[in-house]
């Protein structure tokens, strides 16, 4: 039985080693790993400086990260640079991959140029892990502090050996309730110090567990719904409803307003506020809730952004929970990128909702203008899409395109662009402003022919006898003012008169105004007759007029008369201008009476 055993242990080493020899079979090894483990929040930031040696006789393109099963879950961003001698040269590119026989999550890296045998090359790693911090006890009350618990790795998981490592580990607070002690670790105010640790073999593992005090805010966007709305009328707003709670140690017993504003240290890891940062261009900002607007935020307008502290209805305490929407317009020229019928718009795929932040479940609606069409999306990161939806907004006919993208577990460093190209038909432009004033034209146009056309089922005679008295009445006004037109004219004929001394002038005037004024009188009269003939009382008013008329007429003839006595030297100049008074007040008052009746009419 023992020696079956020895050979199942042999068995097991022998493939444990193969394994190893065919993943750093390409000759790499960890020369020097720095670590530093930053747990101050409620992420963990784990940034590894690694001296990559080529150990092997032929150049290599790539190596391999790694990171632990039990942490692959918590993984929110995974990044690699080349480290410089002063500054980072250059991002590089991550693949995902799979090392047979082994469990984690594995990346391949692309080097930015082949790195010889024998050669060295320093690279820097950045990993975030979300809701890996675990509150320890999970129930607190208000006056209680938060304790955490961090469960990790002491050595840097990796497929090659390391031949010197050393782990830093930065905590929130100096209160520290126990933590692993492998190698002798130091420990100075809120930092611990591993090692340094020789020869680590590749896929070691060894429990780091530390147990810590831990007030920072533990907010987490549980979801977020962003939806983002061009307009090539020069706007794109933008609107963002989020789902937010306190994932820290939940609150045990009652919740105290008076301790809370009277102590300082009462829920000392309750969230009262924090700041959202948004685009220096924003504008029209809002801040709002299923009750209405939320008055206790503060807007805060700096060079390179606008800062809304966001204050909550009530704090957050672990456990609870709150729901608003923010909501913003931006000018489209700064996002918005045009070369004939092709367009770009840059903008980002999630915002800075506050530091350090963690977002479950990102939904984000990108509404295109009607007609936007060949539709191409470039991603920094993988994203899943969902398929495209329609959106009807005012004046639309067929609905506007709108790109659906979902994502989990996001961090702050997935705050990048995301460019959208598409075409657009400037044409279309015109398509609202037409419907607009189509919809105008019919509009008016129904109004003109309800107005003008009779729709009844049975004619009204005395409906017809008003409209036949109601035309005959019109025509009457015009011929009667262009009657007394006629008189004005005279009038200025003597004018004239009196100035020149023309004689031939003022009989023809008076032959005039006796031709017209005469054809006048007559369609007048046949318009009296007519409506004598339909029964109407106003041809009595008209007969009025006609006597009125005359008496006029007879006044500015006199008046014509006084003018050759004037012109002639029978009567004197005051003489004449009294008469004329007299005869002008007369007809004043005559025409006022006219007027009057055909007020009447």
């Amino acid at each position: 039985m023992t020696l079956k055993l020895h050979y199942v242990s042999i068995s097991i080493c022998l493939l444990f080693t193969a394994i190893c020899h065919r993943v750093a079979a390409d000759g790499l090894i960890n020369e020097e790993v720095k670590r530093t483990v930053d747990l101050s929040t409620h992420l963990a930031k784990i940034t590894a400086e690694i001296l990559l040696s080529n150990q092997g006789d032929t150049a290599v393109n790539s190596f391999i990260l790694a990171v632990e099963h039990d942490l692959a879950p918590h993984l929110a961003f995974i990044g690699a640079s080349v480290k410089g001698d002063e500054e980072e040269d250059g991002t590089l590119e991550l693949k995902e991959t799979t090392i047979q026989g082994q469990r984690g999550v594995f990346f391949k890296v692309q080097l930015p140029s082949s790195l010889a045998g024998g050669a060295k090359l320093r690279v820097k790693v950045d990993t975030m892990l979300s809701h890996v911090l675990r509150p320890f006890p999970t129930h607190i009350t208000q006056a209680e502090r938060q304790l955490v618990v961090f469960q990790g790795n002491h050595y840097l998981y990796s497929p090659y050996p390391t031949r010197s490592q050393t782990t830093r580990v930065r905590l929130a607070s100096k209160t520290i309730e126990s933590y692993t002690k492998l190698g002798n670790p130091s420990k100075n105010e809120e930092v611990i110090e591993y090692g340094p640790f020789r020869d680590i073999g590749p896929f070691s593992e060894d429990t780091m567990k530390v147990h810590y005090e831990n007030n920072s805010p533990f907010i987490t966007i549980s979801s977020i719904t962003r939806i983002i709305e061009v307009s090539h009328w020069g706007n794109i707003a933008v609107e963002e409803t989020i789902d937010l709670r306190h994932t820290g140690a939940y609150l045990k017993g009652p919740f105290s307003r008076y301790d809370y504003q009277r102590q300082s240290d009462s829920g000392i890891s309750s969230v009262k506020s924090f700041k959202t940062i948004l685009p220096a261009s924003a504008q029209d900002v809002y801040y709002r809730d299923e009750i209405g607007n939320i008055s206790t935020s503060h807007l805060q307008v700096l060079e390179d952004s606008v800062e809304v502290e966001v204050r909550p209805r009530f704090p957050l305490f672990g456990g609870w929970k709150t729901h608003y929407i923010i909501g913003y317009n931006l000018p489209s020229y700064e996002y918005l990128y045009t070369l004939g019928d092709q367009y770009a718009l840059k903008m980002r795929l999630v915002d800075h909702v506050y530091d350090d932040q963690v977002i479950d479940s990102l939904t984000v609606k990108l509404i295109l203008p009607e007609g936007a069409r060949n539709i191409h999306v470039d991603t920094p990161y993988p994203i899943d899409r969902i398929p495209d939806q329609l959106h009807f907004t005012y004046l639309d006919t067929f609905g506007r395109p709108v790109l659906v993208a979902t994502k989990t577990n996001l961090v702050e460093q997935h705050i990048q662009d995301v460019v959208v190209h598409y075409t657009f038909n400037k044409i279309l432009m015109l398509q609202e402003p037409l419907l607009v004033v189509g919809a105008f034209y019919i509009l008016f146009f129904t109004v003109i022919i309800y107005v003008r056309l009779d729709f009844a089922i049975t004619k009204d005679p005395a409906a017809e006898v008003r409209m036949k008295v109601s035309s005959i009445t019109e025509q009457v006004l015009t011929l009667v003012n262009k009657r007394l037109g006629l008189y004005r004219h005279m009038d200025e004929v003597v004018n004239r008169y009196k100035q020149s001394r023309d004689t031939g002038a003022l009989n023809s005037g008076r032959k005039t105004l006796e031709g017209d004024h005469r054809n006048l009188t007559n369609e007048v009269s046949s318009l009296q007759a007519r409506l004598k003939a339909e029964g109407s009382d106003l041809a009595e008013k008209v007969g009025e007029v006609q006597k009125l008329d005359g008496q006029v007429k007879d006044l500015v003839c006199r008046s014509c008369q006084e003018a050759e006595r004037l012109v002639a030297g029978k009567v004197k100049k005051e003489a004449y201008i009294e008469s004329e008074k007299t005869l002008a007040s007369k007809r004043q008052e005559l025409v006022s009476r006219i007027d009057s009746l055909l007020d009447a009419l």
